[in-house]
């Protein structure tokens, strides 16, 4: 039997700007995916995913290799009934068999299973753990796989594949990753809050594709920001970094920030993570934000030491 792992992700610095090569700041998970292969003598691929809480959320069988979907079950009502999950793995297999010919290209079968370890409505990275997991056991570049089929900005591999906070700057199939000591000494009051719902970042990538014009300064400011926010060492020039990061894409893409919409009364500072409007937001505070952000409706809320590795 093989086995693959990779990490969850978060982006601190960067989101939306990471796409067009600004330095941001991401950092892994505790928690990811795994990718399980078993043998099976008969020429078929059979794929079971699995919740973190034990579900297969997910089975499909494949031909070989022909690579033919013969058969797929899923959950329609977590996934909005849209019945396409099969048949994007599909197009996955159909990309990878492209960069290496010989994958699946055999009468050898397989059982696959897949692992989450974090729910798969958190935005962690369900989608970009598959990709790095399937690229090691094809043998192919993870970030050509990802730009073939999901897009975006690669920093989610870097993360899968690092077990340290990590610099990224987007440079096609090639990106510039360089581990770094992020060790806050504050660390104890910083938060990771869900928002409840999973945003759709190709949603937000979209807007901020339609509005961001010429941001070569803006690049350069977030670039800046996000060395700053790596030799930042009190917590209230990280929240003033906070402030002045949200305020950098509130402006580009016209939109309140998280704070000014659900948390214009906290006693401390939040910064959206990612994709805005949905997934999690950083929190700096106290013992008391807890209660804060339950009396509001946000009953996720981590320590930050506890997600990152």
């Amino acid at each position: 039997m093989k086995e693959f792992y990779s990490n969850g992700k978060l982006l601190l610095t960067g989101e939306y700007f990471v796409l067009d090569g600004a330095k941001s700041l991401a950092v892994p998970t505790t928690c990811g995916q795994d990718l399980l292969i078993e043998p099976r003598n008969q020429p078929e691929l059979i794929w079971k995913s699995f919740t973190n809480t034990g579900e297969c959320w997910l089975e499909a069988s494949f031909e070989l290799p022909k690579l033919r979907l013969t058969s797929a079950t899923y959950d329609d009502n977590q996934d909005g009934g849209k019945g396409s999950l099969a048949e994007n793995l599909f197009e996955i297999f159909l990309q990878i068999r492209q960069l290496n010919p010989s994958f699946l290209n055999s009468e050898q079968g397989f059982l696959v299973k897949t692992n989450l370890t974090f729910p798969k409505n958190w935005g962690l990275g369900t989608s970009s753990t598959l990709i790095n997991n399937l690229a090691n056991w094809a043998k192919v570049n993870p970030y050509q796989l990802l730009e073939k089929t999901f897009g975006g900005s690669g920093y989610d591999i870097a993360c899968a594949q690092n077990n340290t906070p990590i610099l990224y700057t987007r440079k096609g199939i090639e990106p510039i990753v360089e581990k770094v000591d992020f060790n806050l000494i504050f660390n104890e009051q910083l938060y990771f809050v869900y928002l409840n719902k999973k945003q759709n970042s190709r949603e937000g990538i979209k807007r901020f594709k339609e509005l961001r014009g010429n941001l070569t300064s803006e690049i350069e400011q977030i670039s800046q920001l996000t060395n700053a926010f790596v030799a930042c060492e009190n917590l209230i020039d990280f929240e003033k970094l906070l402030i002045e990061h949200e305020q950098i894409v509130s402006k580009t893409l016209q939109l309140k920030t998280v704070q000014e919409i659900y948390f214009s009364d906290y006693f401390g500072q939040t910064k959206s993570l990612g994709a805005w409007g949905g997934d999690f937001i950083l929190a700096t505070g106290s013992q008391d934000s807890l209660k804060y952000f339950n009396q509001k409706g946000f009953h996720t809320v981590i320590p930050y030491q506890d997600l990152i590795l």
